[in-house]
């Protein structure tokens, strides 16, 4: 079922008939949907749907083995991650990317050092901390003993203060408390409406459609639906009837 929106903005990232495999494994088919300028595409499906690969596509770390990804309108399929990242994608994979050992603001001065030099060290990490507060609190503490909300908060933080042209989050609230959730949702709206795109791959369906302009449904590799976010249409889509809570 696709109900493509239609949108002025210009297009970030572009998904066009992309095919991806692993090895022998097919993982994609045909995938196509584009992300705009300042807008929120949310990507759902079942477990095993190919929705992490699709993020990987997105951001470089899979190439597509047939189609297409344009970035900015270029063509990007054949780049290196590094070149994606350049281009102002950036990847918040799942789980929790951090440097236990480090203290956070160890982690995050890693990364801005690399960007910014080390004079620029100090104004990133101010931006940092005014994201997310909670880690300015915790700016000496070691990363490992972070809660799994406050670690998906660093993974962003460090992404986030890059100013990228597109966010792709992977299963962000997953593992995390409905209250810290909600604080991870606040911070996504906060860079939407400041001009980020988002490209949102998620379980919790509702939460999801609260924040999307588009949403994509991936099963077995391909997409069963690309639209407006209606609920009812994806829980039919997704799970063959409008009464499965998310």
């Amino acid at each position: 079922m696709t109900d493509q929106p239609v949108s002025t903005k210009p297009v970030v990232l572009e998904l066009d008939d992309v095919h991806a495999s692993y090895l022998q494994f097919k993982a994609l088919f045909g995938v196509s949907f584009s992300v705009r300028e300042a807008e929120a595409v949310a990507l759902i499906g079942p477990n095993g749907a190919g929705k992490t690969t699709v993020a990987r596509v997105c951001s470089g770390l899979v190439p597509p083995s047939l189609g297409r990804v344009l970035v900015n309108g270029e063509d990007y399929s054949g780049k290196n991650a590094y070149e994606f990242a350049l281009a102002g994608i950036a990847h918040a994979p799942e789980g929790r990317s951090v440097f236990g050992t480090l203290s956070v603001e160890e982690n995050l001065s890693l990364g801005f050092r690399r960007r910014f030099g080390r004079a620029g060290v100090s104004d990133a990490l101010t931006k940092a901390y005014e994201l997310f507060p909670r880690l300015g609190e915790r700016r000496k503490q070691g990363a490992g003993s972070l809660s799994g909300g406050e670690q998906r908060m660093l993974t962003l933080a460090a992404v986030l203060v890059l100013e990228p042209k597109l966010l792709i989050a992977d299963e962000l609230s997953l593992g995390l408390a409905p209250i810290v959730t909600d604080d991870l949702y606040d911070v996504l709206q906060r860079i939407l409406s400041m001009g980020t795109a988002l490209l949102l791959v998620e379980q919790h369906v509702d939460r999801a459609l609260e924040l999307a302009n588009e949403v994509v449904v991936l099963e077995r590799g391909t997409v069963t639906h690309h639209g407006h976010p209606s609920r009812d249409d994806i829980l039919t889509s997704v799970f063959g009837t409008r009464e499965v809570a998310s």
